[in-house]
Order: C-alpha cells, then structure tokens, then sequence
C-alpha cells in the first residue's frame, strides 16, 4: 500500500462508515458461521489477524479471544504498537511465524488481493489452523471495477465469488459461507467507481492521488452509511447475496 494511502487508513479507521460498517458486518457474519460449526458461541478461541494494517480489526476481534497481529510492513507494526497493541509482529502471509494447527481463527480482511499467489496463503492458513478450525476473508468484487484505488492499495486482482470459493477449496478448506456484500450502497457505488474510472482516462495526472477514501463525509451520513452496510447483516445470516461491491467467505480445515 502506498504510504498515503495507509496514513489516510489509520486516521480514518475508527469513524469512517466503511470501516465501521464492515466491522459490524464481517464480525457478525463470522461469529454465527462458527456458532453453528462449533456448536455454540465462539469464545476463548486463539485468533490471529493477518494483514492487520494499523490495527483497527484487533480489539473487535477479541471477542472472539486472544488475538495476535501480523504484518508484513515494518511501520505498520510500529503504529500499531504506538497505539498500544503489543501483540503485533512482522510477518509473511504466505510463511506465517506460527506453529502448525496451533490456531483456532485466522482472519485475512483484504489481503489476498495483494499477493500473487492467494492459494498458496490460504494453504499457510489452513496449515497453522487446527483441525476444525476457520479460516474469515474479504476480497473486492469484480475486476472491471479495477481503479485508481486499487492501485494505490497495491492490489493485483479482483474476484468474483466463484473465484474466492474455488481459490479456498484449492487450498483445503471447506467453504462454509462465500457471498458478495455492500449490495445495498453497491446500486450506487459501481456507477460511481465507473464514473471515476472515465475520469481516470481523461485526467489521469488529477485521479492519481486520490482513492475511495478521499471525500470527506458529513457525520450524519458517515452514520447512515455505516448503518446501512452493517445492516447487511441480518439477512446475509441467512441468504447469499448474488452481486456486491465486496466478497466475504468463512471457510473450515476439515475436522479429524
């Protein structure tokens, strides 16, 4: 990720409706698929988030246990730790400092779109899961949206679901639940990225330092937004969406 962008991610990951919304969303949606897989709630489970960025998914994801934080970018880790998160190291998606089948959770929020091979890291997943355990992950939705943003954020691909399915099975793992979110505010936000890709064309010098994150939002609106794309979640509890801006997927290393 450019350094700019990542300074616009940190200040803006505690208020900003897209942090807030998918955090409500992804975290709801992983807690009832390993409740049903479990057999109850999931809690005292050791968790480890992946790609953890400046931070802003560790104290969420405590509620599922004891958290650990990796990544790749040395500065990255220092943030984190600055904010208070000393379970932060430096670390490989695809050579994880962790033992085999020593984990129980194992999130990776935006992260294999970076890599180049994203079966080979959800294989490294599943080899430090232990049997039974899961594995939670979010890609952006659909190549022809590729933009600006996803440039700046170093991402080499986009997915469809039946890519992000077949890419976890290829690596071992069951899928439990793989569908497509932000439909909602997707209605609105494709024309957008569209529109702004037809402005990368004709103004390519203006677009090159701008991302999605870019425009500020009045709060009354940031609160609407994030509520509308939290709310997702209680239908996505129990149906698959066809078509989103995103992709969530839990999925399981088979149980001995």
């Amino acid at each position: 990720m450019e350094r700019a962008a990542f300074d616009l991610f940190a200040r803006l990951q505690q208020d900003h409706w897209w942090f807030i919304g998918r955090r409500r969303l992804y975290t709801d949606l992983t807690r009832h698929v390993l409740a049903r897989d479990l057999g109850g709630p999931p809690t005292g489970l050791a968790v480890l988030d992946v790609g953890c960025g400046a931070g802003g998914w560790i104290r969420t994801l405590s509620t599922f246990g004891e958290v650990t934080g990796v990544e790749l970018d040395e500065p990255s880790i220092a943030w984190c730790r600055q904010e208070g998160l000393s379970r932060t190291v430096v670390g490989r998606s695809d050579a994880l400092p962790v033992r085999p089948a020593s984990l129980d959770l194992i999130c990776l929020w935006d992260v294999i779109e970076h890599v180049p091979d994203d079966v080979g890291v959800l294989a490294e997943a599943a080899r430090a899961l232990r049997p039974g355990g899961h594995v939670a992950v979010s890609v952006p939705a659909y190549q022809f949206l590729f933009a600006n943003n996803d440039r700046m954020a170093h991402h080499l691909r986009r997915y469809t679901r039946r890519r992000l399915a077949g890419a976890l099975r290829a690596a071992g793992l069951h899928v439990r639940k793989a569908t497509y979110v932000n439909t909602i505010l997707g209605a609105v936000i494709v024309p957008a990225v569209l529109a702004i890709k037809l402005g990368e064309r004709l103004m390519p010098e203006r677009s090159a330092q701008q991302n999605n994150l870019s425009w500020p939002v009045p709060r009354p609106v940031n609160t609407a937004l994030a509520s509308i794309f939290g709310g997702e979640r209680h239908l996505l509890r129990h149906v698959d969406f066809p078509f989103g801006h995103s992709l969530f997927a839990v999925a399981r290393r088979p149980p001995r």
